[in-house]
C-alpha cells in the first residue's frame, strides 16, 4: 500500500486524482480565513460579523452533504465530483466581488456547498480499495485533501501580497480568492475526463431506493429521524445568530420565516424517510441478518466526527485571528503559523487510518484517539499572551494531530457499515462534522477562544466514553473484500494495478 502511493497507476492514480480534487475544494472552502481581518478592515465589518461569516461558511455544507451523498450513490463519484468542482467558481467569484457584509454572507453560504465534496471521494476510494486497506486509503484521501486548508492559509496571503502592485500596495485578496475557483473549475473538467467510478469488470452498486437512507430496523428509523433533526437544529441556530442585533442580516420576522421553512424541510425529509422505509415500518419487510446494520452505530460515528472534524473546522477558521490578536502578530505571519494546524493533515489523518488498519480494532483506535483530542484541547484552553510562542505552537500541533487522526479513524469505519449506501452514510457523518463546526463557532462568537477549546476538549472526552461502551467493531473490518463481494484474484489485482 505504502509503496503503491509512490506510483501513479491503477487504483493509486484514482486515489491521487481524487485527493487532489478534495484538496482544491478545501482551498476554495477556506480561502476567506487568511484574509478575515484584512477584509474586515476594508469593508468596515464588526468583529461579530467576521465570526458569523465563519459560521456561514459551514452552514449549507450540512444539507449539501446529505444531498450530495444521495446524488453520489445514484450517479457515481466521477460526475458528482466534476460538477461540484466546476460549481466552485461561482461562490469564489462572488466572494472576490463582494462589497459589503450581506454580499459576503450569501457568497459564503454558497461556498458551504463546495465543502460537501469530501463525501464524494469516500465512495470513490471505497470502490477501489478493499476493507483491509480502507483506513490508510481513506486517511490519505482525507488528510492530503484537508491539506488544502493549509494551502489556503499559507499560499493565498503570499499570492495576495505578490499581486498587491495591482491594488496600490494593498493586499490583493480578491484576486487570490478568485483564482481558487478558476483553478477548481478547470480541474473539474480534467477529473471528468480522466477517472472512472469502478475498476474494470466491477459493478457500481446503487441503493434500492432513493430519497432517504434505507434502514433495517424500526429502532434505527427513529434514530435516523432524531439525527436529521440535529442537522436542522444547526441551521436554525445559524438563523438565530444572523438575527442578533450586532449582526444585522435577518430581522426577527425573517428569522421566524426561516425557522418555519426549516420545519417544513424536516417534515419533508421525515416523509421521504417514511416512504423509503414504509415496508419495514408496516411490518411487510424483514431484513435478513446479513443485510442488517444499526443506525445507532452511524450516530456514534456522527458524534466522533463532531469532536474531530467539527473541532478542526472551528480551529482552522479562528486560529489565524487567534494568533494575530493573542501574540500581536501581522496577519500574514499569524496566518502562516495557524496554517501549521491544517498542514498536519499531511501525516496525521493518514496515520489515524493506518493505525486503524494495523491496531487490530477500529473501535479502540477511535476511542483512544478521542481521549487524545480531549486532553490536547484542554491544554490549548490555557494558551495566553504570556506563553512562549513556540510552546503555543507545539500544543496546537498536538491538538491538530489527534483531531485529524480521529478523522482518519472515523472514516476507516464508515465504508464498512453498508457498502451500497456509503455515500448517504458518509454524507450523514460528514454533515455532523459541519454541525460541530457550526455549534463550536457559534460558541466562539458568543464567548472567547479559551471557552471554545475547553468545550471541544470536554466533548471529545464524552465521545471517548460513548465509543468505549457502545461502539461495535464492524463486520469484516480487516477482510480482503466487502461483504457480498469476492476477493480479488491475483489476475484481477494485476489488471486493476495496471489499468490506465
Amino acid at each position: 500500500m505504502l509503496k503503491g502511493l509512490l506510483s501513479f497507476t491503477g487504483r493509486y492514480r484514482i486515489l491521487h486524482q481524487t485527493w487532489f480534487a478534495f484538496f482544491l475544494t478545501f482551498v476554495c472552502w477556506f480561502n476567506f480565513a487568511p484574509f478575515a481581518t484584512t477584509i474586515g478592515k476594508q469593508l468596515h465589518l464588526a468583529p461579530e460579523q467576521i465570526k458569523t461569516l465563519g459560521i456561514c461558511n459551514l452552514a449549507l455544507t450540512i444539507p449539501a452533504r446529505i444531498i450530495i451523498g444521495m446524488l453520489l450513490d445514484r450517479f457515481g463519484p466521477r460526475r458528482t465530483y466534476s460538477m461540484l468542482l466546476m460549481f466552485a467558481v461561482v461562490p469564489c467569484m462572488a466572494t472576490a466581488l463582494s462589497q459589503n457584509f450581506n454580499q459576503l454572507v450569501i457568497s459564503r453560504l454558497l461556498m458551504g456547498i463546495v465543502g460537501a465534496g469530501f463525501v464524494v471521494g469516500i465512495r470513490m476510494v471505497s470502490e477501489w480499495f478493499p476493507p483491509k486497506d480502507i483506513g490508510i486509503a481513506q486517511g490519505v484521501y482525507g488528510g492530503w485533501g484537508n491539506f488544502g486548508a493549509f494551502g489556503a492559509e499559507f499560499t493565498l496571503p503570499l499570492i495576495a501580497v505578490a499581486a498587491s502592485f495591482m491594488t496600490g500596495g494593498a493586499s490583493n485578496w480578491r484576486l487570490a480568492i478568485a483564482l481558487t475557483g478558476i483553478i477548481a473549475a478547470i480541474y473539474g473538467v480534467i477529473y471528468f475526463n480522466t477517472v472512472q467510478d469502478t475498476p474494470a469488470g466491477k459493478t457500481y452498486k446503487r441503493p434500492n431506493k432513493n430519497g432517504s437512507l434505507e434502514v433495517t430496523s424500526v429502532k434505527s428509523f427513529w434514530a435516523m429521524i432524531i439525527s436529521n433533526f440535529g442537522l436542522i437544529f444547526a441551521l436554525g441556530l445559524l438563523a438565530w445568530r444572523l438575527e442578533q442585533k450586532n449582526i444585522h442580516f435577518l430581522t426577527l420576522s425573517q428569522m421566524y420565516l426561516v425557522w418555519v421553512a426549516l420545519a417544513g424541510l424536516f417534515a419533508y425529509q421525515s416523509y421521504q424517510a417514511y416512504k423509503v422505509n414504509q415496508e419495514l415500518l408496516t411490518g411487510r419487510k424483514i431484513y435478513a441478518p446479513s443485510e442488517r446494520y444499526q443506525f445507532g452505530q452511524v450516530a456514534l460515528l456522527e458524534f466522533t466526527y463532531i469532536t474531530n472534524f467539527g473541532s478542526e473546522l472551528a480551529a482552522v477558521s479562528m486560529l489565524p485571528a487567534f494568533f494575530e490578536k493573542t501574540f500581536g502578530l501581522e496577519h500574514v505571519i499569524a496566518g502562516m503559523i495557524a496554517s501549521i494546524y491544517p498542514f498536519m493533515n499531511l501525516i496525521s489523518r493518514p496515520s489515524g487510518g493506518l493505525i486503524s488498519d494495523k491496531f487490530g480494532s477500529r473501535k479502540w483506535t477511535i476511542t483512544i484517539i478521542s481521549v487524545g483530542i480531549g486532553v490536547s484541547y484542554l491544554m490549548t484552553h490555557f494558551i495566553n499572551k504570556s506563553w512562549p510562542l513556540p510552546l503555543a505552537i507545539a500544543v496546537t500541533i498536538l491538538a491538530a494531530y489527534f483531531a485529524q487522526a480521529g478523522c482518519g479513524a472515523t472514516y476507516g469505519i464508515v465504508p464498512l457499515i453498508k457498502k451500497e449506501a456509503t455515500g448517504q452514510i458518509a454524507g450523514n457523518v460528514g454533515a455532523y462534522g459541519n454541525f460541530g463546526g457550526v455549534v463550536y463557532l457559534t460558541i466562539y462568537s458568543l464567548t472567547n477562544p479559551s471557552t471554545l477549546f475547553a468545550t471541544m476538549g470536554i466533548a471529545a472526552l464524552i465521545c471517548a466514553f460513548m465509543c468505549a461502551f457502545f461502539l461495535k467493531e464492524p463486520k469484516g473490518s480487516f477482510a480482503g473484500a466487502y461483504e457480498g463481494e469476492s476477493p480479488e484474484t491475483p489476475t484481477q489485482k494485476s489488471v486493476i494495478l495496471a489499468e490506465e
